[in-house]
């Protein structure tokens, strides 16, 4: 593998050159996040998995910094390792981007994240990669425009920082906030030889629920994704006291000849119709530890995750 810091070094020190903004102490910062869940799906045997997400984070400037993330699991959309298995012990990093980011936008630079805030259900996995420069500028009336180019590959994590010899990449895309109420994306992708039209509707029902459709058409083959639900928040009452509990709900339709994009999802189960159900809450606000419960089913794959997860920021 390639060194990623012969790649990153040469933006760090062009930041230092050229940054207007205010020269500050770096003060480094890091995250870590743990999980251990059980899966148990229809068409495999039942396992015992956890993962390990660490986001290390440098500033240069007030405005620049260098970003890592590094994760467990083997490929693009596989953050798990097995309990158990001789094979499965996986530790890599598959980001390390220069970012610049003020009030108008922000600019990131190297092997880059796959999104720029919220993960849509229709979406990259958000423990991918992309390697080039994203661009977003915030415009007036809440709206904004994101631009990324660069490459994208369905590879393994080890070769993360292989860069060259991978398929391009393009995305162009306009958001918008309507009121309070109603938020809209459209996008046009090219990716693993193909091209794509992507659009997302979200609607707040309530100060709780928020109900939403995405669609994303490839443009070069008769076939979509289609997803449609909802998520928000609900009390549940025992013992005379109120427990908040998250929920999210789609269907899904995934075309079979919809290609390789359809695997870069999060959990890929299959192509088809699909549905998903997760609850999640708070097990201890002071440890930042939450469960989760979720069941899947595709076609005919069924699938039971339970599970918790533990945070640390400093």
């Amino acid at each position: 593998m390639r060194n990623p810091f012969l790649f990153i070094l040469p933006l760090i020190a062009i930041a230092g050159t050229n940054a207007q903004a205010e020269q500050i102490a770096p003060t480094f910062s890091q995250k870590l996040d743990i999980q251990v869940r059980y899966d148990n799906r229809s068409n495999r045997p039942s396992r015992e998995q956890y993962r390990l997400r660490y986001y290390p984070s440098l500033p240069i400037t007030s405005a620049w910094s260098v970003n890592s993330f590094v994760v467990t699991g083997d490929d693009f959309s596989s953050s798990h390792n097995t309990f158990g298995s001789d094979n499965t012990d996986y530790l890599y990093a598959r980001r390390l981007y220069l970012r610049h980011e003020t009030d108008s936008g922000k600019t990131e630079l190297g092997v880059i994240p796959t999104y720029k805030g919220r993960v849509s259900s229709t979406g990259l996995s958000k423990d991918g990669w992309i390697t080039g420069v994203r661009h977003v500028r915030q415009l007036q009336n809440d709206t904004a425009i994101e631009i990324v180019v660069g490459q994208l590959a369905n590879a393994e994590a080890s070769e993360a920082f292989n860069i060259g010899g991978e398929d391009e990449y393009f995305e162009i895309e306009y958001s918008a906030k309507m009121g309070q109420r109603h938020s809209y994306e459209a996008s046009f992708e090219r990716m693993l030889n193909g091209t794509f039209a992507r659009a997302e509707y979200r609607l707040r029902i309530n100060e709780q629920d928020t109900a939403f459709i995405e669609l994303v058409q490839r443009t070069d083959e008769s076939a979509a994704k289609v997803v449609v639900g909802t998520s928000g928040e609900f009390a549940a009452s025992a013992f005379n006291t109120s427990y908040p509990i998250e929920y999210f709900a789609y269907y899904s339709y995934i075309d079979s000849s919809f290609g390789e994009r359809a695997e870069l999802i999060e959990d890929f189960l299959g192509t088809g119709h699909g549905g998903s159900l997760e609850f999640s809450g708070v097990l201890s606000e002071k440890h930042d530890v939450e469960w989760f419960i979720r069941a899947d089913v595709v076609d005919s794959v069924s699938r039971l995750l339970a599970g918790v997860k533990l945070s640390f920021d400093s």
